[in-house]
Parts: C-alpha cells; sequence; structure tokens
C-alpha cells in the first residue's frame, strides 16, 4: 500500500468538552482526513494553550465555548466563568487567530462577541453544526491565503500623504501621477483600485473625474477619492456632485491611510464576490482573467516574464463515475491545496472551471514554468486517497505552459499552454509539455 503522504502538515487544534470528543471524534476526523488535515483534540486549557504556544505553520486553532460555560443559572457561578473565559483569552498567544464555536445563545451576548473579536478571533461559527459542515468550513479558512492579491492606488499630485510602508506590507502599490491630463491613460495602463486626486489639482481641472468615469471601460468598483486640506463643505458638494466618490480630509497621514486601506478591503471583498470559486475560494475564471490582466500589465512595465500554465486532472470523468461527485469535489479540493503550497507571493491560482485549473507564476520564464508545474505534478501523484475502507489510489493531472512575452495577451498565453496540456494528453497524460523553437517538450 502507497505510503499516505501529508500535503501540508496542516492539523486543527480542537479545545472542547469530553462528551464532544467521545461522540464526535471518529466522524470528525474520518472528514478532515478526507481533506489531509488531522484534529487534536483537547479537554484542558492549559494543555491546549501550550500546544498552541508551540504550534508553528498554517496550524487552525479551534475553541468550543462550550467548554467554558455550563448550564448552571447561579450568577455568581456565571461570573466565575466568565472570568475563566477572560483568562483563557489572556493567556492565548496573541500572534494567533483562533475560530470561536459557540451555541445561538451565546451568539446573541454582544459583549462576549465583541471580548472574541478583539481577542484576535478569526472567525466563529454558531452550533449545532453538522461535522461535514464543519470540516469544510475548516477547509476553506486552511485554503483561504489569497495569492496574487496586489491592488493599485494612483495618485496625482506631488508627494502623496499615505504611509507607503503601510501599504505594501498590506499588498497595495503606490503610483504616482503628475500630469493631470495624463491621469485618464494613466489609470486605462495600470487599471488601480483607487485614484487620489488632491483638491488643488481638481480646482485645476474639474473635469478630471467625469474623463475617467465617461470611458465605456471604466470599472464601476473603482474609488475615486479627493484629498481636501481643510474642511470646506462647499468645495466637498461640488466635488461630489462633479463624480467624486468620496471626500477624506488630509490630517493626519497614518488616519488617512488606514481609512484608504479600509477602502481597499471592501473593494477586495466585493470583488471576492464575483471572482472566487465558492468550493476552493480560488479564483474563478473572471477573477483570473481580471488578476491576469493586472499581472501583465506589471510584467510589461516591470521587463519581468510570465509562466502560464493550465492543469487538467487526468480521467476526472472516470473518478467521478466510479466514486461519485462527492469523492471526485474531495480530488478537486486536495488538489487546490496541493498547488497553493507550491505558490510564490505574487503568483495566480484560478479554479478555471471543473477539474480545470490555471496557474500564472511571476518573474518566471518556460522553463521554469514547467519546473514548478513538474513539481505540483509529482506532489498530487503521492497523495494517497482511500476510495474505499483499505482501498488506496492514486491520481495525476496533465499540464501545459506559455509564457510571456513570447505571448502578449491573456487569451493568446491560454490559448498557447491549452495546447501543450492537449499535447500532454495525447502523449499518455500525467505530464507538462511546452512549445520550443523545434519541438514540443513534455516530461
Amino acid at each position: 500500500m502507497p505510503e499516505v503522504v501529508s500535503i501540508f502538515k496542516n492539523k486543527v487544534l480542537l479545545l472542547t468538552q469530553t462528551f464532544f470528543i467521545k461522540d464526535n471524534k471518529k466522524e470528525l476526523l474520518l472528514c478532515a482526513h478526507k481533506y489531509d488535515f488531522d484534529i487534536l483534540f483537547f479537554d484542558q486549557m492549559s494543555d491546549f494553550v501550550t500546544a498552541v504556544q508551540t504550534s508553528d505553520g498554517n496550524d487552525l486553532f479551534v475553541i468550543d465555548l462550550d467548554v467554558l460555560y455550563n448550564m448552571q443559572n447561579d450568577m455568581s457561578q456565571q461570573r466565575r466563568q466568565t472570568m475563566f473565559l477572560s483568562d483563557l483569552l489572556q493567556r492565548l498567544p496573541q500572534s494567533k487567530h483562533y475560530v470561536y464555536l459557540q451555541t445561538v445563545r451565546q451568539g446573541e451576548r454582544f459583549l462576549l462577541q465583541q471580548k472574541l473579536v478583539e481577542s484576535n478571533c478569526l472567525a466563529y461559527a454558531e452550533k449545532p453544526i453538522t461535522n461535514d459542515v464543519l470540516v469544510d468550513k475548516l477547509f476553506n479558512l486552511f485554503g483561504k491565503h489569497k495569492r496574487g492579491e496586489l491592488n493599485a492606488i494612483v495618485y496625482l499630485g506631488d508627494t502623496a500623504p499615505l504611509d507607503t510602508t503601510m501599504l505594501e506590507e498590506n499588498g497595495v502599490e503606490l503610483i504616482q501621477c503628475l500630469d493631470a491630463r495624463a491621469l485618464h491613460l494613466r489609470v486605462k495602463e495600470t487599471q488601480p483600485d483607487i485614484v487620489l486626486i488632491n483638491e488643488a489639482q481638481y480646482l485645476n481641472t474639474e473635469a478630471l473625474v467625469g474623463v475617467l468615469k465617461k470611458n465605456i471601460e471604466f470599472d464601476p468598483g473603482r474609488a475615486i477619492i479627493m484629498l481636501q486640506d481643510e474642511s470646506s463643505p462647499a468645495l466637498a458638494r461640488k466635488a461630489l456632485d462633479s463624480g467624486f466618490d468620496e471626500i477624506l480630509n488630509v490630517t493626519d497621514i497614518d488616519v488617512l491611510t488606514r481609512q484608504v486601506l479600509n477602502r481597499i478591503n471592501k473593494i477586495r471583498a466585493s470583488k471576492d464576490l464575483i471572482s472566487r470559486d465558492r468550493a476552493t475560494g480560488l479564483l474563478n475564471k473572471v477573477g483570473l482573467q481580471n488578476k491576469a490582466l493586472d499581472m501583465i500589465r506589471r510584467a510589461a512595465r516591470s521587463e519581468k516574464s510570465l509562466a502560464y500554465g493550465v492543469i487538467d486532472i487526468d480521467k476526472f470523468k472516470t473518478i467521478n463515475d466510479t466514486w461519485g461527485h462527492y469523492f471526485g469535489d474531495i480530488v478537486i479540493k486536495r488538489l487546490s491545496l496541493i498547488l497553493s503550497a507550491h505558490l510564490g507571493e505574487h503568483d495566480l491560482l484560478s479554479r478555471f472551471g471543473g477539474e480545470e485549473f490555471v496557474a500564472v507564476f511571476w518573474d518566471t520564464d518556460l522553463e521554469q514554468g514547467k519546473r514548478k508545474l513538474d513539481e505540483m505534478r509529482l506532489a498530487f501523484g503521492k497523495v494517497a486517497f482511500e476510495v474505499t475502507p483499505g482501498e488506496i489510489k492514486n491520481f495525476s493531472f496533465s499540464g501545459g505552459v506559455a509564457d510571456f512575452p513570447s505571448f502578449k495577451t491573456e487569451n493568446a498565453l491560454f490559448l498557447q499552454a491549452d495546447a501543450m496540456l492537449y499535447q500532454a494528453k495525447q502523449g499518455g497524460r500525467n505530464q507538462i509539455c511546452i512549445a520550443t523553437p523545434d519541438l514540443k517538450d513534455c516530461a
């Protein structure tokens, strides 16, 4: 029997009551192992805190609040239990984030929710929640790391009153534009999420916002914000009437930067609703196309190469027909984790549709892209799937790679990589193919 290889060695540390462990442990582990992560159970706070302190990597820490509260109605007892929660939250390492499970009754207590949010709450869920749903939600948290999430701001003016270090730490690129008459061209080139215009530039050229927004290709999700040096209701009204989405006062660089980042996060959340695959959390086809266009523009400006890979699970219809669509979904989710683990900070990954994925590697040439995709292929091939009790199967995928700048557009990159994927399938599957000047290269 092939050795079961852990993808990430991820695990969930769960602090819960003894009876919960007794009644749910076996089923929870069965569900979790299908997605290749483990669950470690704790019913003592001290043991859990020690395990969290010594944990590293991509672990999740889950706390069932019922372990802290009993069902007694004695007020003095309730106060003692509340102090116990405070004691737990104080002892948990502040560098970690936590998932809390709570009853509907607990969820109705705003002060409790406030305390959790202020104590590094990653997420919370209300019980009752079935084991398979809980595991699926935890899987989504494992796969929540977003790739290629670089956002951009274009600033019209001399010196942007923003904390550039804070922007960089949050994946936001600041692009300066000095010429108001060229602003629309700069926006078209860089496709930013936010355009910042100081009031002096607006007063000099009041048609700025109209020129931007009347372009038929203008992104309605893009925010155009005026930065005002001193509060002037009359000027603010005039600016809003001319098309600005928001007016921000330049009183403090730190505060202004945080306001801009909050707006960026709202834009990100809004775009996620239409650009991400719900099953895996990866970019969907629409999200990939938008992000890939941005990446190609950045690559052209910085003279970087890109490798564009298309991946397709081999004989996926047979997998679905033999073991069912539920098992097929597990294979897809496990593959999404494998692929995610091999991405760089600025790479992109998409579930393009069905069993097909696309990976775009930043600052990577054709040969390097082929090697990266091949590393993914080998890692996936080592994953052991238990299709029936005691029966283990391994699966594979095929792939093709194209590169920028050999191919200039996202569509051209996809068509070339897809043609190489077809070559890999026709050549026997479980391989990666690229096109070279003299021959088609597969391995």
